[in-house]
């Protein structure tokens, strides 16, 4: 059986003194939701996801053999610059510092360069997308690219394994931003490979009705979240209906591997919102209590289901844990579905805006 320990290397056969790299990470949208967590980011529950293609983060990293008469103790023992858009991200340092610590024992090589972390999102920042599933993901693909320089034996299932592995230890979700353009993580026993420790490309058969399948992102409300993720899992633990919410992840998870095969969009779209609205019950009826939506969000999310009752075109939403609203369809319905949003829905969205997103198939090297 696969555990973390197989990602501790025990020697590296080569040497490098500075380089640098650029990847590319998409977000994704959870289809079956991972809420709740256990200790060292492993899921309550397992979740499957489209990787998004257009909403990304790009991150360079430059990286030089440290000076060695510099005493360890005055970084910390890790020694980074962080720019964001070009500019020095002082705020951002604290949660890479904790992601540097938690993936140090899988790359012992941290503490010996100083790393120059340069990165911007392709949306809005502060749009309300979370960009941190990209971030860690583009990040931890950074970071792999260095350990194969040192370490040139190490094959692409490794690489991509362990990539996901890191990323999901800076960012739960952000497991699921690195390979495939339907990602699953957590272990589901009649799902080949799956498993808690990283996301794996979706084994199976996926029928051409959900090939090139949309995603267009509605701004509701472009605010910092209300509810941090991580409060927002810790909210499961003592939670009323945790267990049973637990146990619908994998019945709603099984439905999805036979809808995949089948192509059934109808059942599909049962799916998806059920699991979008126990998201946001799950925190309605937690201690403390958040209502996540905003009166707007409501507002798009009956106008969808009006629209689809109306025309029988198969649109339907998911939510991640905020307001703004994913508009999920098939390509062969993208004119009508971006005509009704243009004459329906912007109105409900801050500015007016949205972004349109379809499937993408994970991070890529620049």
């Amino acid at each position: 059986m696969f555990t973390a320990a197989d990602f501790i290397p025990k020697t590296y056969s080569s040497t490098v003194e500075n380089g640098n790299f650029e990847w590319s990470a998409p977000s994704n949208i959870a289809l079956v939701k991972y809420w709740g967590k256990k200790d060292n980011q492993i899921p309550a529950n397992p979740s499957v996801s489209f990787t998004l293609n257009n909403c990304k983060t790009v991150t360079k990293l430059a990286f030089e053999k440290r000076d060695t008469s510099t005493p360890l103790s005055v970084t910390n023992g890790f020694s980074f610059d962080l720019l964001f858009e070009g500019k020095p991200k002082e705020d951002f340092k604290p949660k890479i510092r904790k992601f540097l610590e938690r993936i140090e024992v899988y790359l012992p090589f941290l503490k010996d360069y100083h790393f120059t972390i340069d990165t911007h999102n392709t949306f809005p920042h502060s749009s309300g997308i979370a960009s941190s599933a990209s971030g860690m993901a583009a990040l931890a693909m950074n970071f792999m690219s260095l350990e194969k320089l040192l370490n040139p034996e190490i094959t692409d299932e490794y690489f991509y394994q362990k990539a996901s592995f890191l990323a999901r230890l800076g960012s739960g979700s952000a497991c699921r931003s690195v390979k495939g353009n339907v990602v699953v993580w957590g272990e589901q026993k009649n799902l080949k490979g799956s498993t808690d420790l990283f996301g794996v490309e979706f084994p199976y058969t996926i029928h051409e009705n959900f090939e090139n399948y949309q995603d267009t992102i509605l701004l509701v409300d472009k605010g910092e979240k209300q509810v941090s993720s991580t409060v927002g899992h810790d909210l499961m633990h003592n939670h009323p209906y945790a267990e049973r919410r637990f146990a619908q992840a994998h019945e709603n998870l099984d439905q999805l591997i036979a809808i995949f095969e089948n192509g059934n969009v109808t059942e599909f779209i049962k799916v998806v919102e059920s699991e979008a609205l126990t998201l946001h019950a799950m925190m309605m009826t937690s201690m403390p209590y958040y209502i996540l939506m905003k009166p707007n969000t409501l507002q798009i999310i009956n106008a969808i289901w009006k629209f689809r009752n109306e025309t029988h075109v198969p649109v339907c939403f998911t939510l991640d844990a905020g307001a703004n609203v994913h508009v999920l369809y098939p390509e062969n319905v993208k004119e009508k579905v971006l005509q009704f949003i243009k004459n329906e829905l912007v109105g409900f969205c801050q500015n007016g805006q949205y972004i349109c997103d379809e499937i993408g198939t994970g991070a890529v090297a620049l």
